[in-house]
């Protein structure tokens, strides 16, 4: 049976909010009854908030009935009905932390993890396409592969590592991370968590040790073997970093961010051809959010002469991105050199 392909778990990075997300926020959240910039301080009332964009390969007669769930670990599932603006917002009011998943029609077509150390105010926009002429397939187990149960004794030491991350307080939530795994040790999200808190200061052998830590708890913990390679390519150990990446791969194959991280590592190590199939792979498991890397192809192109190749990328790149400051730029060259 064919069945359609689902977006991928995205390890989301630590983002830095832009002075518009106020705005974007407010915009979006009106709709569900927040205004979040009138909802008390940022630390008391994030935000979890964006836009569901839905394609199809014609015009459907009808809208499909979308929904998204937001699974924290500190409370049930909410669930929200999207409508045709594709606008849906969370207020998280038990810490941060999770995953969305994305269903239309009742079949899960799209999940994301919400780190537990994330902006009070996150975006999360999210693109699905679907075939008219398929039809869905049956609605399986949603899985919550790397939860784990709250323990009581850190849930406060997780609030206040989430406060300290607001503030980009790295030796501060480092220090409360360390006080969760004495508590807690076999808690591996801490563990992975701290690695990555160490890696930002280049403490690569305390990051190190946190990873062995979180890999032997769990061995299929994605998000540790990728702070493992980005550990190996901080320290320019690119040859080192591709097979920590591939395996990474091997354990979740619809992963964007391990094929960009995978793909990145192969074009350091002038191993063209498998960086762009990378990539390329990265871009199609989450078209939206990888929209950047059509730039780096598109570069790529250029410095192989393959100057139709780099045009057409930075056409699809436009597509995704039409208010982006160098479009004049782009243009120019597309119409250079895409019709030669």
């Amino acid at each position: 049976m064919a069945a359609i392909k689902r977006f991928a778990l995205t390890i989301i990075v630590l983002l830095f909010l832009c002075p518009l997300v106020d705005g974007q926020v407010d915009e979006m959240c009106s709709e569900f009854g927040f205004i979040a910039t009138l909802d008390g301080p940022r630390l008391s009332a994030p935000f979890v908030f964006g836009r569901i964009n839905i394609k199809a390969n014609e015009q459907r007669a009808k809208f499909p009935k979308v929904t998204i769930t937001y699974q924290n670990r500190g409370s049930s599932p909410e669930r929200l009905t999207v409508g045709e603006t594709g606008n849906y917002c969370f207020k998280v009011t038990s810490g941060a932390g999770g995953f969305l998943v994305v269903e239309v029609d009742g079949v899960e077509m799209a999940r994301r993890q919400i780190a537990t150390l994330a902006p009070a105010q996150q975006r999360e926009d999210f693109e699905v396409f679907i075939d008219r002429d398929k039809p869905l397939a049956a609605p399986g187990v949603v899985s919550s592969k790397y939860d784990r149960p709250p323990n009581s004794k850190t849930v406060e030491l997780y609030k206040r590592a989430v406060e300290a991350e607001e503030k980009k307080d790295v030796n501060g939530s480092i220090k409360l991370l360390k006080e969760i795994v004495a508590i807690d040790p076999e808690d591996f999200v801490a563990w992975g968590l701290l690695a990555n808190k160490l890696l930002a200061k280049n403490e690569f052998a305390e990051a190190e040790a946190a990873l062995r830590k979180a890999i032997t708890l769990r061995a299929d913990f994605v998000p540790a073997w990728i702070t493992a390679g980005r550990v190996r390519t901080a320290q320019k150990q690119y040859e080192a970093a591709i097979p920590i990446f591939q395996h990474a791969a091997e354990l979740d194959p619809e992963n964007a961010r391990v094929f960009q991280l995978l793909g990145e590592s192969y074009l350091l190590t002038k191993k063209g051809s498998l960086g762009a199939e990378a990539l390329n792979r990265a871009i199609t498991l989450d078209p939206n959010g990888m929209a950047e890397l059509h730039l780096q192809l598109a570069h790529l192109y250029q410095l192989a002469k393959a100057n139709k190749l780099a045009a057409d990328e930075y056409r699809k790149f436009l597509e995704k991105r039409p208010d982006h400051p160098d479009r004049k730029k782009f243009e120019k060259y597309i119409a250079e050199h895409l019709q030669k």
